[in-house]
Order: C-alpha cells, then sequence, then structure tokens
C-alpha cells in the first residue's frame, strides 16, 4: 500500500491510496505465469489449519448460504468469548481486524483531531485517520538496536493533545513486542495526564494481530483503561485471512460507542461459520503456531546464510535490513523478476532499506532463499 496524489476536488479530502498489485498484475510486469507468482508482502500465514480442509471436504458445519448471518454473529460472539476468555458483550465482530480498525476511527476521530502513531507501524493506521480528516503525530520509535521499542515519554508527551492512540504489539513492520510493562505503564501515565489536566483520557486501539505468536495480551488492561480497544483476528496465526473475521474487545460503554459504525453483515455467512467452528476446536491454534514458528526460524537461518542479516521476528514474517534503500530497492526488484514479492516501503520511510518477507511454506521458502543466494552471489 501506498499514498497517491488526491484525485478529489475537496481541498478537505484525504490522500487517496493505491493497494497491493494483484498476481496476475505482478505477473504481467515480470513476464512469468500467474502460477509462479509468490506473495511475501501479505503476512498471510501458509495454508489453512487441516481442520479447515476437514470441514469443507465434509460439510462439518452448517450453514444456509441463502440467507444473511445473525446480525449480532452470536454463534461466532460466543465462541470467541470463549477462545478469549472475556464477556460476550465485550465482543464486537468485523470484517477483518482492519474494518475492526476503520469503526474505531469512525468512532472515535473527528475531522481536526490528533491521532498518535509510534512510527514505523502498521500503515492503516496514518490511512484510516486521514479519511477522517484527522492528523497524525507520526512519533519514531527508538532505534533497531533498541528492538524498535517505543519512545513511551515521547508518545505519553504528544498524546496530551490527542484523541487517539494507535498502538500495534507485537509490531507491524518490524516483528517485535514491546518491553515488558511499557503499555502497561503508558496507558497509565495517559490516565494520570488527563485526570490531572481536568480531560478525558484518549481512546487507545492496541493491534494485537500478532499477539498468539507470544501467547501475551493485555485484554485485561481494559479493566484499569476503560478506553481501550484490543483488536484480534483469525487472519495471522490462525492462517484464515481469506475469511475476513476480526474483533473489537472493549469495556461496554467504550464498546457500545463503536457499534452504531457497524454494517450488518459486512462478514459472510460462510466466514462466520467456518471462524466460529475453528474457534472451538482444541489444538488448531497450537499446530498452526509451531508450524510457522518453524519455518520462520528455517527461513532466517537460511537467508543469514545467504548473506542477509534477518532481525529478531516473534511474528509470521521477518524485516531484513539493507546497506541503504538503493541497495534495498535492488533487491526487490531481483526477487519481483523471479516471481517472488517482498514488501517494501517508500523512500522517505524509515525502513527504506528494509524488505519484509513473509514466512510461507517450505517449499515457497525454499525458491526465495535460492533467489537470495544468487541475488548476493551477483553482487
Amino acid at each position: 500500500m501506498s499514498p497517491t496524489p488526491a484525485s478529489m476536488s475537496d481541498p478537505r479530502a484525504p490522500a487517496s491510496y493505491s493497494w497491493e498489485a494483484t498476481n496476475e498484475e505482478v505477473a504481467r510486469r515480470s513476464g512469468l505465469p500467474v502460477d509462479l507468482i509468490v506473495r511475501f508482502d501479505l503476512n498471510t500465514s501458509p495454508a489453512p489449519p487441516a481442520a479447515v480442509k476437514q470441514l469443507l471436504a465434509f460439510g462439518g458445519f452448517e450453514t444456509g448460504l441463502s440467507e444473511y448471518p445473525p446480525s449480532d454473529y452470536r454463534g461466532l460472539v460466543a465462541a470467541a468469548a470463549l477462545a478469549y476468555s472475556v464477556p460476550e458483550d465485550e465482543i464486537l465482530v468485523g470484517a477483518g481486524a482492519d474494518e475492526i480498525l476503520d469503526l474505531a476511527a469512525k468512532a472515535f476521530l473527528a475531522e481536526g483531531d490528533v491521532a498518535i502513531v509510534p512510527t514505523p507501524s502498521y500503515a492503516m493506521y496514518r490511512v484510516l485517520t486521514e479519511q477522517r480528516r484527522a492528523t497524525v503525530a507520526a512519533v519514531p520509535r527508538q532505534a533497531a538496536s533498541e528492538d524498535w521499542a517505543i519512545d513511551r515519554p515521547a508518545v505519553r508527551d504528544a498524546a496530551r493533545t490527542a484523541a487517539l492512540v494507535w498502538l500495534c504489539n507485537p509490531n507491524n513492520p518490524t516483528g517485535r513486542l514491546e518491553p515488558p510493562g511499557l503499555i502497561e505503564g503508558l496507558l497509565d501515565e495517559l490516565s494520570s495526564d488527563a485526570q490531572a489536566d481536568g480531560r478525558q483520557a484518549p481512546v487507545v486501539v492496541l493491534d494485537e494481530a500478532y499477539s498468539e505468536f507470544v501467547g501475551k495480551s493485555l485484554l485485561d488492561v481494559r479493566a484499569t483503561y476503560p478506553r481501550l480497544v484490543v483488536v484480534r483476528t483469525v487472519s495471522k496465526a490462525y492462517a484464515l485471512a481469506g475469511l475476513r473475521v476480526g474483533f473489537a474487545i472493549a469495556r461496554r460503554d467504550t464498546l457500545a460507542r463503536i457499534e452504531p459504525y457497524r454494517p450488518p453483515g459486512s462478514v459472510s455467512t460462510l466466514s462466520v461459520a467456518i471462524a466460529t467452528e475453528i474457534l472451538g476446536i482444541p489444538g488448531v491454534l497450537a499446530e498452526n503456531l509451531a508450524r510457522v514458528e518453524g519455518e520462520r526460524a528455517r527461513l532466517a537461518a537460511g537467508l543469514e546464510d545467504a548473506g542477509w542479516r534477518p532481525e529478531p521476528s516473534v511474528t509470521n514474517f521477518v524485516l531484513v535490513p539493507f546497506a541503504d534503500a538503493e541497495t534495498a530497492a535492488q533487491v526487490a526488484e531481483a526477487l519481483l523478476a523471479q516471481g517472488l514479492v517482498p514488501r517494501t516501503f517508500p523512500a522517505d520511510h524509515p525502513l527504506a532499506n528494509s524488505l519484509r518477507i513473509t514466512v510461507r511454506d517450505r517449499l515457497e521458502n525454499d525458491r526465495l532463499l535460492a533467489a537470495a543466494r544468487a541475488i548476493e552471489a551477483g553482487r
């Protein structure tokens, strides 16, 4: 995803955005058959769990495709409540984490508001903020040598005038987990600062799309920071990105602010049925995590052997820095020529010298490793 000039006549309108090229577009540009294109740029986990294949093959679930799902997604909500150990009335279903983020932006950002983004982080936070005609206050993170951690004092200071703070833990695209206690301490400070200033604390949207990979969550913190919205998804650790199922988890009064913006049936009946079943099957998550984590370690080791230097990661992707932005762009072009699509970053991005590479299955990763070795041998 990258910004392009605004095409709308309204001078207050945000920039328009272009999304990732399709496999067909990449194939056309590279002159390769479309079935040779492999997406290392989208952070999807390789292949859905075997339980999903069994459900689809043997019809192990009930769904009426001619009907809309219940507007409250009650079965899915109940399954998620059990999976996340939260009350059912504190869960809201959306079409993937992205729709949840969009609903939060609509609920809590007005024109002229300020939203804090520790940078680098997920690009959609800026997109959604600008679509609400609000202002992004980008707060640089600590250096890579400091694990790209949030600059807690700087975020605290910037948040004094903010309506919303976007946080991502583990963070995309750095693949790092915040240091223990950092986010909890920051929330305590935001609360005490607001009380001292006689104002309401900012809403904090905590994106935990990758939290299953570390087995840690800050869901319980909503008890002490009522304006916390935690975002979860089945896209990453469950390897079900195509279903587009995500959740907002928050205190009832905070969730009530979001609910009026939720469309009545944005998640398909089939997606609801499969996600409901999968969340209730023991072992599915652990099996998938083990598969991705094992392949992540093998991919990272192979990239090091090829001469690249992937940074540590706790997610389903690795970040690989190069000497400079020009080198990263050259490597990206060489990979694209072989139908392998890495995630690149704009020239003005703090990670312009890096590529983000998704952990895929063994055969696909082996193609990438062979390409990396060939690229390094030719330099």
